[in-house]
């Protein structure tokens, strides 16, 4: 670490703690030439997740609009928030430990298809509706099908 007093490129740690939000640690480091003391933080660096739309274009991921859509989904119904939630928080989790840190909106879509289906039928029913396009009764009737089969 350069000091930023001399300008040497050496120092040695005297001191290190988390800080309160326990999102750093804070180093406290003393220079090997002019022993002057400074401090320094340490913390982890979050890579974006960019989220790839139908007409290729690219938006960074936004877990609140996610969350908003999945309660828009579950509008009047009795949900738990905090399960909601969750499920985001597992989708994020997901896609953090993804390699690429590109998810396909189509993609982001079936994750939370999939976590509405443990959390509320309905909710599902209503989130595929408007993600899948739901054109007639007939594609309607498919997917309530498809729902009522994996119950069996």
């Amino acid at each position: 670490m350069k000091c930023p007093y001399c300008g040497y490129l050496e120092s040695k740690v005297v001191d290190s703690r988390s800080t309160e939000d326990g999102n750093k640690i804070r180093r406290r480091r003393e220079c090997i030439q002019c022993e002057k003391r400074f401090t320094t933080y340490e913390y982890v660096e979050a890579v974006p997740i960019i989220v790839i739309k139908k007409n290729k274009y690219c938006e960074p991921f936004d877990r609140e609009k996610l969350l908003q859509s999945m309660l828009r989904a579950c509008k009047k119904s009795e949900i738990d928030l905090k399960a909601l939630e969750k499920a985001v928080d597992e989708i994020e989790t997901v896609l953090l430990n993804s390699p690429t840190h590109e998810v396909t909106s189509v993609q982001l879509g079936e994750y939370a298809l999939e976590k509405l289906m443990d959390i509320n039928q309905v909710a599902y029913v209503r989130f595929a509706s408007v993600y899948r396009q739901f054109r007639d009764i007939d594609t309607f009737m498919r997917e309530l099908k498809k729902l009522s089969n994996k119950d069996s």
